[in-house]
């Protein structure tokens, strides 16, 4: 028997591209219309208070804001963005 394989190309040589899953965006962050909250597979964060999802399960925000991440129901996470107080406009 062969103590080794025969001498040719590999066939390890394939790999993927990162997926960059995650959560981009913190509690208590300010963030801007159109900032991604969230990159994930499936919905294991669900969309809040003025968040979407996209197509790929991706939730971002719809308006001007502070991020928040609270329980929807018992199991199940959601994010929100609440719109920050103007009061420190001058």
């Amino acid at each position: 028997m062969a103590h080794e394989k025969g001498v040719g190309s590999s066939r390890n040589g394939r790999t993927s591209n990162p997926q960059y899953i995650g959560v981009k965006r913190y509690g208590g962050e300010k963030v801007a219309a159109g900032n991604i909250l969230v990159r994930q597979r499936g919905t294991k964060f669900h969309a809040g208070r003025n968040v979407r999802r996209g197509n790929d399960d991706t939730l971002f925000a719809l308006v001007d804001g502070v991020v928040k991440f609270e329980f929807r129901d018992k199991n199940r996470k959601k994010v929100s963005v609440y719109p920050a107080a103007e009061s420190t406009a001058s």
